[in-house]
């Protein structure tokens, strides 16, 4: 799976120059005048989105997450409003939203195409994602759409790969047929096909990425598109304001930093996917986390105790036996000197190495630097944990020597390794280290630490819907089953049983002729 951060170079000079021409006279315009004086009169952007983790979801503590939403905050901030969002099940209603007036803007992960182009506007391109078709591990891979029998493929409303399949069946494969499931969006569709019950789905190679931490029996056969960008969207007409802001907005969001921030936050630990260990990692967390969590829980006072116990995994995998040749040991993988310095006397005791371990992460957040904003803390001190403190600053010092911003984790990850080469671990004050290790460290921590979340997430729903289901049948006791005729028995035992398997229903090969998928 690639991603690829936008190049704000082809927006174009001209662009820029129409953005900053058009934006200052907004503050005289009348509501009537353009789209942005009514929303500054009206005092809140409004923007329909979908619920997965990259768009906006909301975390075990109660807060809202997901890049577009943080996006489209600073974006309401900087025109001075307060922002609403409208949260949908799938993308065919967010353009309902659009269509109706009900929003000002999509901020949905949409990518852009020809379709949609010609039908609304588009705002400034900030990722890219191509359009892949995934199926459930042991089942039957296809090599090519032709390999998808007609009932198989099943796609989610309003999604723009609709267009490239209508494409590929009048050009290039003349049997292909799909379905189009309405009731859920593509996260609702990969959760069916990695449930068994659907065959083949397609869903964006960013939105797969992620899902397949927390469901790593999904896997990729193939790609329908090549990489298309993602963007905003709003209504196409003669009103050019809101598209002048969003250009202004986007430069200088990308001139500060705070895109390449959030990019990195959301995008930056999507890499390569690893069945083997995700799915180790993951039975670990159903049959050795239960008995450890209540220390992560008790010790992680200060940050979030999946992080710690994702710190731990990388660390140890959970053992509480666990040793190097470089003489650390226990869960948290403490030095003797470390274990020492923080009054622990046995690193093989559970609680103990936890205790030490969270106190000694939280030192290490403690001396990062002011400068760095408070949500990258954490990356400067786990890499501080790993290869040491003095180490870190080096790297930090090395980024700034080669023109990066030494309080950006994405500028310092990626000079990281540079600590093992010679030609640069010279120039440092402490010399030699595996920054190599170091960087592959804290983007595996990230890695679990998002599996931990939305595994725990996923289980949680899961047992909340198994208990609702329980609830729905009648309690009966055993003398009322015998006083029952044998009709009236099975009325009472089956009468409230409902299927809650492929709840959605499903139109063969159809799309709206009003609106480009």
């Amino acid at each position: 799976m690639k991603t690829r951060k936008a190049n704000y170079l082809l927006t174009g000079v001209i662009a820029v120059l129409l953005a900053l021409a058009l934006w200052p006279a907004v503050s005289w315009m009348t509501p009537d005048d353009n789209r942005i004086a009514a929303i500054q009169s009206r005092g809140e952007l409004r923007i329909s989105t979908i619920n997965t983790p990259l768009t906006w979801s909301r975390q075990p503590n109660g807060d809202i997450a997901g890049l577009d939403y943080e996006l489209a905050q600073q974006f309401a901030r900087w025109l001075g409003v307060k922002l609403k969002v409208t949260v949908r099940d799938n993308i065919s209603q967010v353009f309902d939203d659009l269509d109706s007036g009900n929003a000002d803007m999509l901020a949905a992960g949409l990518v852009y195409n020809h379709e949609r182009s010609r039908h609304y506007r588009q705002g400034p391109a900030f990722y890219s994602v191509s359009q892949q078709v995934v199926y459930r591990v042991g089942n039957k891979r296809p090599r090519s759409l032709a390999d998808i029998a007609p009932g198989q493929l099943s796609v989610a409303p309003g999604v723009s790969v609709i267009s490239q399949l209508n494409r590929l069946q009048a050009t290039k494969y003349p049997d292909l047929r799909w379905q189009v499931a309405h009731g859920g969006g593509a996260n609702h569709l990969l959760q069916h096909v990695a449930d068994g019950e659907l065959d083949y789905t397609i869903a964006d190679s960013v939105a797969i990425a992620i899902f397949q931490r927390i469901h790593p029996q999904i896997a990729v056969a193939l790609d329908v598109t090549d990489e298309q960008p993602v963007t905003w969207f709003s209504r196409r007409d003669n009103d050019d304001s809101l598209s002048a802001a969003l250009l202004g907005f986007f430069n200088n969001i990308n001139e500060s930093g705070t895109l390449a921030r959030l990019e990195e936050k959301y995008l930056g630990h999507v890499g390569e996917f690893d069945y083997v260990d995700t799915r180790t990692f993951l039975r670990s967390v159903d049959t050795v986390l239960p008995e450890l969590q209540p220390l992560f829980e008790k010790y992680a006072t200060h940050f979030d105790w999946h992080l710690l116990a994702a710190m731990s995994y990388q660390e140890s995998h959970w053992d509480t036996q666990a040793s190097s040749p470089t003489g650390v040991r226990g869960l948290m993988m403490l030095t003797r000197n470390t274990a020492q310095s923080l009054g622990v006397a046995d690193r093989l005791d559970a609680e103990e190495s936890i205790r030490g371990g969270a106190q000694y992460l939280q030192d290490m957040i403690n001396k990062v630097p002011d400068t760095v904003p408070e949500s990258e803390r954490i990356w400067f001190a786990l890499t501080a944990y790993n290869i040491g403190y003095a180490h870190m600053l080096d790297a930090r010092a090395l980024t700034a020597k080669l023109k990066g911003n030494p309080d950006s984790w994405a500028d310092v990850k990626t000079r990281l390794p540079l600590l093992s080469q010679k030609k640069w671990y010279s120039k440092t004050t402490y010399g030699y280290a595996r920054g190599h290790e170091a960087y592959d460290y804290v983007e595996n921590i990230r890695k679990y630490h998002q599996s931990l979340v939305g595994y725990l997430q996923e289980r949680q729903k899961r047992a909340s819907a198994n208990r609702q289901l329980a609830n729905s049948y009648p309690v009966v006791s055993p003398d009322e089953l015998l006083g029952q005729d044998r009709d009236s028995l099975f009325s009472v035992l089956f009468s409230p049983y409902v299927s809650f398997g492929k709840n959605h229903s499903i139109t063969p090969n159809t799309r709206s002729p009003s609106r480009p998928q």
